[in-house]
């Protein structure tokens, strides 16, 4: 038995933790890429002003940073310390991805981003801007790689359990690499990066020209926002339509509940955009339906049905009865390491073990589990549906939004008087939290849908976590709270400062780089 307490105190903290460190590495993936747009414009043309954008931008870049990396380190030491057992059991397939971020990608990043900031004056322009794109790159390869791993828990492919070490290990690296939840995950997670990015620099850009400050510099960041925006916004909804179907075929019950879909539906399913769900009623109030849109969107054809709650609940049934059974050749095997017999029960049901094992929530010995109990431990797998079905519409109607807002950005830019929609630039400015709400809108889809799992069919939440007391974590949750707020006043500070100094304030970096001293000084001197 567990102590839910605990448990319930463990994810609270994780996902605080989580979340917070979130508002940072969209931004990182954004504005590394407009930085390193920007240089490349300034190896081209020449001209400082494109200098003073990558310089200033960059400035900014490197405080969220940092910040980043400060709360990432506690996310990973945090699966040592509150989800122990679940290191022990997926630590050899869920670890290799996070060191090879840790050695390859992230030392990657990490030293361009000193050759980005020190390097100005001691490379060549040509030089300075390969080490702006391989910081850019290195930024993409830590969530490739973050996002593997996280892959690789809503669908644990190419690793089996191993019941001589009792745990669960790789046998196809490849499968796990290429595993096409993950993949989706990525390519959906750094577009929406790029948005945040675009809306960010557009952001500032218009308080800039509605202050009428440094309208050099934010007229050419609108500029590139919009059209970098236009671009990203409308590859986050194609991408996300490619997790769409993912979920469809390797989360069934998480895109049910995502829906609010209780029963089968005749093929292709309707998608519902509007209702109330009623989790105990088992069905939706007040429902405004769009016809075959959800079968379109899910299974991408017109014929093939999308399962609803309560039938997979029923299948979920019958794999913990077979978890049963390999819980109970696991045990024999345990017993003794001979028992060819009992190894080859659990060859064929060893799927099934995750499923068995939420009957622990409810007595010890799974194999005399009660009818009733094995009921509750079905019903077990279907997650909140309200707060999934609600949450994903605010995240896709943001999404929406926002395409909208770079469609018109970008028509301005087009036309170059930006600068006299006035209201416009207002509604930039405003804008600036959408694609953080709509990101965090996303991730709380992601891993609360994937509940009651922390690994999906293999390990129950509950079974994932230390056995702690219960003020050790009230204990850690309240110290990560008081640090990550004085983090964020610190982030918000360092942030306001930057940008109410402005581009003006990089300009005593401007030093020529010894290859072309006579070019960039009369440059920089023209322009002053």
């Amino acid at each position: 038995m567990y102590d839910s307490t605990v448990v319930e105190l463990s994810r609270l903290q994780f996902a605080l933790t989580a979340m917070y460190h979130f508002l940072f590495v969209p931004l990182t993936l954004g504005l590394s890429f407009m930085i390193a747009i920007m240089e490349s414009v300034y190896v081209m043309t020449n001209k400082v002003v494109w200098r003073r954008m990558a310089l200033f931008w960059g400035v900014l870049f490197g405080i969220n940073f940092a910040m980043g990396v400060g709360t990432g380190l506690v996310m990973e030491f945090q699966f040592g310390m509150n989800w122990s057992y679940y290191s022990h059991y997926v630590g050899d397939i869920f670890g290799a991805p996070l060191a090879i971020e840790g050695l390859m990608a992230f030392f990657l990043e990490a030293t361009f981003i000193g050759l980005f900031f020190f390097g100005w004056d001691r490379l060549s322009k040509v030089q300075h801007l390969t080490v702006t794109w391989l910081m850019a790159l290195g930024t993409n390869l830590s969530a490739l790689w973050i996002l593997i791993a996280n892959g690789w828990m809503q669908n644990p492919v190419g690793a089996v359990f191993n019941p001589d070490t009792m745990r669960m290990e790789v046998v196809d690296f490849a499968a796990v690499l290429f595993n096409p939840v993950a993949q989706a995950k990525f390519v959906h997670t750094v577009s929406a990066g790029y948005v945040t990015g675009a809306i960010f620099v557009m952001s500032i850009s218009a308080l800039y020209l509605l202050r009428g400050k440094h309208q050099d510099v934010a007229r050419r960041s609108f500029a590139v926002a919009a059209a970098f925006g236009l671009l990203s916004s409308l590859s986050v909804v194609v991408l996300g339509d490619e997790s769409g179907y993912a979920a469809s075929e390797h989360q069934k019950m998480k895109l049910a509940a995502i829906e609010a879909m209780w029963e089968t539906e005749a093929a292709p399913a309707d998608f519902t955009a509007f209702g109330i769900p009623n989790q105990a009623e088992q069905k939706n109030h007040a429902e405004i339906k769009i016809p075959f849109m959800m079968g379109l969107i899910a299974t991408r054809s017109f014929s093939e049905e999308i399962p609803g709650i309560l039938e997979l609940v029923e299948r979920a049934e019958h794999r913990i009865r077979g978890g049963q059974i390999a819980y109970g050749a696991l045990q024999r095997i345990r017993a003794d390491k001979a028992d060819t017999e009992a190894r080859q029960v659990f060859e064929r049901h060893w799927q099934d073990l995750g499923h068995g094992l939420l009957l622990k929530r409810y007595r010890d010995d799974i194999g005399n589990a009660t009818p009733e109990q094995i009921a509750q431990a079905a019903l077990d797998t279907v997650p909140r549906v309200a707060p999934l079905f609600w949450t994903f519409r605010i995240m896709a109607g943001l999404g929406f939004y926002l395409i909208a807002f770079f469609v018109v950005a970008f028509w301005y830019a087009c036309r170059n008087n930006f600068e006299d929609k006035r209201g416009f630039l207002k509604v930039a400015l405003w804008s600036l939290p959408a694609p953080w709400i709509a990101i965090e809108c996303g991730w709380f889809v992601a891993e609360y849908g994937r509940q009651p799992w922390a690994v999906d069919g293999v390990l129950p939440t509950f079974y994932a976590a230390s056995g702690l007391a219960l003020y050790e974590i009230l204990l850690t949750l309240v110290g990560f709270t008081l640090l990550y707020t004085v983090l964020l006043v610190v982030e918000v500070k360092l942030m306001l400062k930057a940008i109410g100094k402005g581009p003006d304030a990089v300009l005593p970096s401007l030093q020529a780089p010894a290859s072309e001293p006579d070019r960039t000084g009369q440059a920089i001197a023209g322009h002053a």
